[in-house]
């Protein structure tokens, strides 16, 4: 089994920054797979805003390029999402996952809500 537990999230204003953490534990090697950050807000799909590779390379939405860094600490088998410049149409709930194999998991999500 593989936990993920996602913090950081919070009410903030219009340009405000966060970061949001996600802490993976269980039986996973954590440094070998890549981890996804996802958002949801409300009545609309889910989207895949960032990726970060086992090698570190990074991938990104169109809408979050420039303002969302994502970063991986292998030691303290957590990534990061660094979003800066929030703005109002970011509001959702943030949510990381990990694919092992066949095999989905998700954390329970944080909320970022920004206010204008």
């Amino acid at each position: 089994q593989v936990q993920l537990v996602e913090s950081g999230g919070g009410l903030v204003q219009f340009g405000e920054s966060l970061r949001l953490s996600c802490a993976a534990s269980g039986s996973i090697t954590f440094s070998i797979y890549s981890i996804n950050w996802y958002r949801q807000a409300p009545g609309k799909q889910r989207e895949l805003v960032a990726t970060v590779t086992k090698y570190g390379s990074t991938n990104y939405a169109d809408s979050v390029k420039g303002r969302f860094a994502i970063s991986r600490d292998n030691a303290k088998n957590t990534v990061y999402l660094q979003i800066n410049s929030l703005k109002p149409e970011d509001t959702a709930v943030y949510s990381c996952n990990v694919a092992l194999g066949t095999l989905n998991y998700w954390g329970q999500g944080t909320q970022v809500t920004v206010s204008s």
